[in-house]
């Protein structure tokens, strides 16, 4: 495989699988000020967020949420609900017809804008995404989750320099936070850098508030140095039989799918090669 198509394939399947940090867990908190925050009222509520439910309570939910949105398409958090269900059960598309007809209704909620702008960027609409979030965000009350979610889609698009300093300018906003280490450290992942991508997920991981989602890739980062029983040992800590178990099995799963790494490695200058 030439050495820029080994790239690309690494980064579409960082981008896929690997980048929970990258999409999952920065867009996963877009609410801005109170007011845009999830209420409850006449929506079904549930006992745990949709980006930690296993499959049978994701589709669970996404039923639920789905009859209180053809209840009402045009209520807010109906909408919202319904499209991040949608979302976490990779039905991108779906999320973001959702989300265009809830953000018609609703077009100066920056809850909603920032919901919309994470289907956007889920479906694959970056450049439109970065616009919708954006339009989200108040200059004179700068909302970190935004600026970082800015930086995800940047990186995405392949402008690391940018993406990372919009993580920067998150962590002004917000110092230490884990999710926008995490976010660091996986934009270092996609070129190459291993060595710092490591550093920041390990400060991340640090972090009181830190979440299995950030163990996860810090482990894949271990494993992708070649340090494979330290990554299932990272993968496994904290958490019941079961999630642990299912984490060391994706971790497998994504370490030998195409044997990406390797065959990006063997180009040379792995670093180099994932930057043009």
């Amino acid at each position: 495989m030439p050495a820029v198509a080994a790239a690309s394939s690494f980064r579409t399947f960082l981008l896929q699988g690997a980048s929970v940090a990258l999409l999952a867990l920065t867009l996963a908190s877009c609410s801005t000020t109170g007011q845009d925050r999830m209420t409850t009222g006449s929506i079904p509520k549930t006992s745990k967020s949709v980006d930690t439910m296993n499959s049978t309570e994701l589709a669970q939910a996404t039923a639920t949420f789905g009859k209180a949105y053809d209840a009402n398409p045009k209520d807010r958090d109906a909408g919202v609900n319904y499209a991040n269900a949608l979302r976490m059960s990779g039905r991108n598309n779906q999320a973001l017809a959702v989300m265009q007809q809830v953000a018609i209704a609703n077009p100066t909620d920056r809850g909603v804008l920032a919901a919309y702008g994470k289907a956007q960027a889920a479906a694959g609409q970056l450049d439109e995404a970065l616009s919708t979030i954006d339009r989200a965000q108040l200059p004179d009350r700068p909302d970190w989750r935004l600026v970082s979610a800015q930086g995800a889609i940047l990186d995405q698009l392949g402008r690391s320099q940018d993406a990372r300093a919009k993580y920067r300018d998150a962590l002004v906003l917000a110092p230490n936070e884990p999710t926008i280490l995490s976010n660091l450290g996986m934009s270092y992942v996609l070129t190459g850098d291993l060595k710092n991508a490591e550093n920041y997920l390990r400060t991340a991981i640090s972090q009181p508030g830190s979440d299995s989602r950030v163990r996860q890739n810090l482990a894949l980062v271990v494993g992708l140095q070649g340090r494979f029983a330290e990554a299932e040992q990272i993968a496994r800590q904290e958490l019941t039989p079961q999630q642990a178990n299912a984490n060391v099995a994706y971790l497998r799963g994504m370490l030998a799918q195409q044997n990406s790494w390797q065959k990006l490695a063997a180009s040379g200058n792995s670093r180099k090669v994932a930057q043009q």
